[in-house]
């Protein structure tokens, strides 16, 4: 779990296994966006529609997104990818 300034941060258990495969690097720039943007902001993402209405979208890398809901009531921001969806 990160404390942001704002919200808190809990990891599914698929976004963990994502950050796992990240590159040191990607690793840096999702902790650092996490931090910096979302904790802060968490609207700055793109909404979603379709099946992933409610969540929203922020690009990491070029293919890679991080996926996420946002609780308010709660101040929580459940990350629940961390990686491509175009498949590996």
């Amino acid at each position: 779990m990160i404390k942001g300034k704002t919200f808190t941060f809990r990891f599914s258990r698929q976004a963990r296994k994502d950050i796992e495969k990240l590159t040191p690097a990607l690793w840096k720039k999702l902790k650092d966006i996490l931090i910096e943007v979302l904790a802060s902001d968490p609207y700055q993402g793109k909404k979603l529609l379709g099946d992933l209405a409610g969540h929203f979208s922020y690009r990491l890398s070029y293919q890679d997104r991080i996926v996420y809901m946002i609780d308010e009531k709660q101040n929580i921001i459940f990350i629940e990818r961390a990686r491509t969806h175009y498949g590996d």
